[in-house]
């Protein structure tokens, strides 16, 4: 695994906290319960020692291996009120069962009985992954267990504020300004320069994915799109990320692509952070392509060198130049004329020319006043709700596709039928 982002001085918006980087674990601090958990397991195990008040037998010795570790895994944790439910996954609010108050949500997925081995690749994918990233800004998995009925449960750490949407849709209730966005941007590009450095895209970067934790801290969650980096000849899937966050070049039918697609959605968040709506909300694919053309500018041949190769290339209206940091100003200028400038480098229409993660985290921008809100002075949705939206958004199937944002109706992808 990668080390931590960039060291920077403590004033720098790079920064995740007012500690050195060399003490600061990337992992959910839930994490460091192990060793104690183990220990007080072991302990618990010794002939003659007594169980700790409250807690369950131990499982029969007639248990083999994996499952007496299945089932030590399951009584780490005690399963709570129900925060949601949906036909792929319910989830419940829980607690470690050494200290109550290490709160934690448990996702219990569903067998899925259309898949032969029960488990959906897009859950196996959000399982692999989730497994393997462990940084400040991605959701942390802490433990996996089975239940009866071969149910696999996913036990997340607790994100109690909801998720950056709501923020940005209350614009009754909830103010912000330009030291707040910089702040949830650098989470974010943390976030995906951690990933794209273990060789991961996660292809469905969106607000409703940035869920927010109890101390501001933002989490990228929903895995289940994200693959590994392609050899270069491996053919991917063009149906990723959810329509007015896809680029052009998956618009446009490339069937190979890189780490510029997540940076693409990344540019639209940060767009939609500003403005406070959806910048390029297409009602369908061909309305997708005509909203880029007149608001980021028309793909040519001078501007693109060999889209129009691309199977779906095509056009709509006359040719729009591309839009320069001059006409952004006027819609975006709330971030200063450096944070025009990161946006307009997210929004390259050719994906070879998009600037990267670790590009965004040395852009200027992050050194210029005004300096990012710490973490725990950031603005939060008032009146509560956030269990329910976290209930929400966890029982959601990974790797929906909310294409219809209108309608509520998600695009529902089979990988058996689709191409790596």
């Amino acid at each position: 695994m990668s080390a931590s982002p960039l060291v920077v001085p403590a004033v720098d918006a790079l920064q995740t906290s007012s500690r050195p980087a060399s003490s600061r674990p990337a992992s959910s601090p839930f994490m460091r319960q192990t060793s104690a958990t183990a220990a007080a397991s072991s302990s618990n195990a010794t002939p003659g020692s007594s169980r700790l008040a409250g807690e369950p037998a131990m499982p029969p010795a007639t248990l083999d291996l994996a499952e007496q570790m299945n089932e030590d895994e399951r009584r780490k944790y005690v399963k709570g009120k129900k925060l949601g439910e949906g036909t792929y996954a319910n989830v419940y609010l829980g607690h470690a069962r050494h200290d109550p108050s290490i709160l934690v949500a448990i996702k219990k997925i569903k067998v899925q009985k259309e898949y032969r081995d029960g488990l959906a690749p897009d859950a196996v994918r959000e399982l692999k992954h989730l497994q393997e990233l462990h940084h400040p800004n991605i959701i942390s998995l802490l433990s996996v267990f089975s239940t009866k009925g071969q149910n696999i449960n996913l036990v997340l750490e607790y994100l109690p504020l909801g998720d950056l949407e709501m923020l940005i849709r209350d614009t009754d209730r909830v103010r912000y300004g330009a030291p707040d966005i910089k702040a949830w941007m650098g989470m974010l590009a943390r976030a995906v320069w951690f990933c794209h450095d273990n060789f991961v895209l996660h292809r469905d970067i969106k607000p409703n994915n940035l869920l927010i934790a109890a101390d501001g801290e933002i989490k990228l969650a929903d895995f289940g799109l994200a693959r590994s980096f392609a050899d270069p000849y491996a053919r991917m899937t063009t149906n990723v990320i959810t329509r007015w966050y896809r680029p052009p070049e998956l618009l446009y039918g490339a069937r190979h692509y890189s780490g510029a697609v997540d940076i693409w959605s990344v540019g639209l968040v940060f767009a939609e952070l500003i403005i406070r709506s959806p910048y390029l909300p297409g009602n369908s694919e061909i309305d997708q392509i005509s909203l880029i053309c007149r608001q980021i500018g028309t793909p040519t041949e001078e501007n693109w060198p060999g889209v129009t190769s691309l199977p779906g290339y095509t056009t709509t209206g006359e040719s729009v130049p591309v839009w320069g940091k001059e006409a952004y100003m006027t819609r975006f200028g709330a971030v200063g004329a450096d944070g025009v400038d990161l946006l307009v480098r997210t929004l390259a229409l050719d994906p070879r020319k998009r600037i990267t993660a670790r590009g965004m985290l040395e852009h200027r921008w992050w050194r210029v006043e005004p300096r990012p809100t710490r973490k725990e002075d950031l603005p939060r949705k008032s009146g509560g709700g956030g269990d329910e939206k976290l209930g929400a958004d966890l029982k959601r199937r990974p790797g929906q596709l909310d294409d219809d944002r209108g309608s509520k109706v998600a695009r529902k992808l089979d990988f058996g039928a689709l191409a790596k």
